[in-house]
């Protein structure tokens, strides 16, 4: 598959690209420690929550939101010590995810690869390179990602590539699922070298040649400012080339740090989807006629399913609690056991995150009633946005992964979606 033609030949209207935002006139705060990470994600969820559904109704791309979420320092929390970050436990980031989550999921969704990408910079980058890109999230910047392609076999095959020329590279592809793209301020490029090796290749988002098209139609997470990336002899200095590949050339827990941050996405959808069907059958749905009660909330099929669909969220963020402990021991000693501990864990975590958000997400209507498939409620987001963001990667791999560790002692494979 040739991508230059396939961009190239792409129709005027479909070549048109939406202009990128503007650096922030401020540095950003710098959160000071886990608990003030914490405070801030509450108070920023308790801001997104009141306009979730109007946004997911017109897929707004949420500007002002994002702004305020990267400028409120939760962009930079897992920037280590060294380079002036506060460095948070990975435990800490799943449950600040989970909170923004629930609010908004497009809005948590779009921060997944920025900090994605920061573990990778922690793990590959030499010493100025870190001092470099740390310093610019520190103030503000936000990495969007150029990463999925169509067209290729498997998600890890790419056909973006990039040649030599002298300090900078050139690059060229096209991309697609490219989640934050539109409103980032520098995206990474997955492109390939002459040997086959993944490096992101972090462009200015106006760089001449970089279009991002505002095409992301899905049912879903309509809100990630993600869209179809055109990449024409785009010029990034080497600087900003990050060796990607070598994260998993050996045991590191950078996949597992992609990994978690899906997952506290679906574990904040499920616990929005099951607390708006605790309100909704409290306030609106009417008893069944044959059950002689009052209210809704007194059915006691009703009390039954509502309490195991409890017992199964707090399960899922339970199982999501222990992962990101699990990771933080890998990130700081990360050899094979403890990579495969952390992958393992993370694995877990996802399955039953992935199964509450959908069971929630379509339980909701069942004890509702017609009423709660109105328009007018939006309801049905909840369940867009987990069946759409829990496509990322299937789960049935991650059982796979669990089960053939148990009985075989096979360690999990070293890449991205692992």
């Amino acid at each position: 598959m040739n991508i230059a033609v396939d961009a190239r030949t792409l129709a005027p209207e479909r070549r048109q690209g939406a202009p990128g935002p503007a650096r922030p006139p401020s540095p950003a705060h710098v959160i000071r420690d886990d608990a003030e990470a914490l405070a801030v994600a509450q108070r920023l969820a308790a801001a997104f929550r009141g306009g979730a559904s109007e946004r997911d109704r017109h897929a707004a791309r949420p500007l002002a939101e994002l702004d305020a979420f990267s400028q409120s320092g939760l962009w930079s929390i897992n920037v280590p010590r060294a380079y002036g970050g506060p460095e948070v436990s990975y435990r800490t980031l799943a449950q600040v995810i989970a909170i923004l989550a629930a609010a908004d999921p497009s809005i948590a969704q779009i921060a997944q690869n920025h900090l994605g990408i920061l573990a990778a910079i922690r793990t590959v980058s030499d010493e100025a390179q870190k001092h470099l890109l740390f310093s610019e999230v520190l103030r503000g910047t936000r990495f969007g990602n150029a990463f999925s392609e169509r067209g290729t076999k498997r998600a890890a095959d790419f056909d973006t590539r990039f040649t030599d020329d002298g300090d900078h590279v050139v690059v060229r592809g096209q991309k697609f699922y490219a989640t934050g793209a539109l409103l980032a301020h520098l995206v990474p490029i997955v492109a390939l070298d002459g040997d086959g090796r993944a490096w992101y290749a972090i462009a200015e988002r106006d760089a001449p040649g970089l279009t991002v098209i505002d095409d992301w139609s899905s049912f879903g997470q309509r809100g990630t400012a993600s869209g179809t990336v055109l990449i024409e002899d785009v010029r990034v200095p080497k600087t900003h080339l990050v060796p990607a590949w070598k994260g998993y050339e050996a045991p590191t827990a950078d996949g597992a740090v992609f990994q978690i941050i899906q997952a506290a996405v679906d574990a904040g959808i499920g616990r929005e989807a099951l607390d708006d069907t605790i309100r909704f059958v409290r306030d609106k749905a009417r008893p069944w006629i044959d059950s002689g009660l009052e209210r809704a909330s007194d059915d006691p099929y009703t009390i039954h399913a509502i309490g195991d669909l409890t017992i199964r969220q707090h399960a899922a963020e339970a199982l999501l609690d222990r992962a990101g402990l699990v990771l933080d021991t890998a990130v700081a000693r990360p050899d094979a056991e403890a990579v495969a501990a952390a992958q393992i864990a993370v694995a877990e975590a996802k399955v039953l995150t992935t199964e509450v958000a959908l069971a929630a997400s379509n339980k909701l209507f069942e004890l509702s009633g017609t009423r709660s498939t109105l328009a007018a409620e939006n309801l049905d987001r909840h369940w867009r946005n987990a069946r759409t963001h829990t496509l990322h990667d299937p789960v049935r791999w991650k059982y796979a992964i669990v089960g053939n560790h148990a009985l075989n002692g096979v360690n999990p494979p070293l890449h991205a979606w692992s």
